[in-house]
């Protein structure tokens, strides 16, 4: 069978036989695969706890039919060492992990930018250097901007009218005027739609300077943002609640 290597992250797994493993991958050149691990579950598996959701891997692959085959698998970085043991870090790197799923939809095709990304939230995660809720907002926001989704937060999202701008509608696209707000557009504080404006763009100094309440709010208005535009809520959000909470 044909060999390849790519760096990937491993998004989830699930058991195959009695010792086997598929483990489905967001790589950095050939976009989100789905691969059998073989004999992972064995005690004396050589490379089994790298392959664990969170881990950042360098992989040998051999082509297969159905399913490609793990040969090879070295460590490039264990992120869930810093995630799996804090609540927070923890439930927010699921989401992370969940939405790099969702949004990358057709196997083998390359999807560059989210693999960066993810690797990049995770790395900050696990080192606990920003809280995880502007983290994963800051992820979410961005991650649906690659996949063509990009939200407004100045002109108005459906005409176009120079802003600011006080209403915000998931559906309509994020901040819009008075004349194309829709009924039950949510109003959110000035300094929210601040602060999601610097975490779409990466503005960590304004990000880090707001308040508790500001991003309370932002949590709120980006989770409708991606339950709009995943068709339904990704099932690893309720459990953000405490977390989110402890983070701040």
């Amino acid at each position: 069978m044909p060999l390849y290597r790519d760096e990937a992250i491993v998004l989830r797994t699930q058991k195959l036989g009695e010792a086997d493993r598929i483990a489905t991958l967001l790589t950095r050149q050939h976009g989100k695969i789905r691969a059998v691990a073989k004999g992972v579950r064995r005690t004396s598996s050589r490379f089994g706890a790298r392959l664990e959701p969170f881990s950042h891997v360098d992989l040998q692959l051999a082509t297969g039919r159905t399913l490609d085959v793990i040969t090879q698998a070295e460590s490039i970085a264990a992120y869930g060492e810093g995630i799996v043991d804090d609540y927070a870090r923890y439930t927010t790197g699921t989401v992370l992990l969940e939405t790099a799923d969702r949004l990358v939809v057709e196997e083998k095709e390359p999807a560059t930018q989210q693999h960066l990304l993810l690797a990049g939230a995770l790395r900050v995660l696990s080192t606990g250097e920003r809280a995880p809720s502007l983290v994963l907002d800051s992820f979410l926001l961005r991650s649906l901007a690659i996949s063509g989704y990009a939200p407004s937060f100045d002109d108005c999202a459906k005409c176009g009218e120079p802003g600011p701008h006080r209403a915000f509608n998931p559906a309509a696209g994020g901040i819009v005027c008075t004349n194309c707000r829709p009924p039950a557009s949510a109003m959110p504080a000035p300094a929210t739609v601040t602060l999601l404006a610097a975490l779409l763009t990466g503005d960590w100094p304004t990000a880090e300077a707001s308040d508790p309440r500001t991003r309370r709010e932002a949590d709120t208005l980006v989770a409708a943002f991606v339950t709009w535009h995943l068709d339904r809520q990704l099932r690893s959000l309720p459990h953000l609640d405490l977390s989110t909470e402890a983070s701040r």
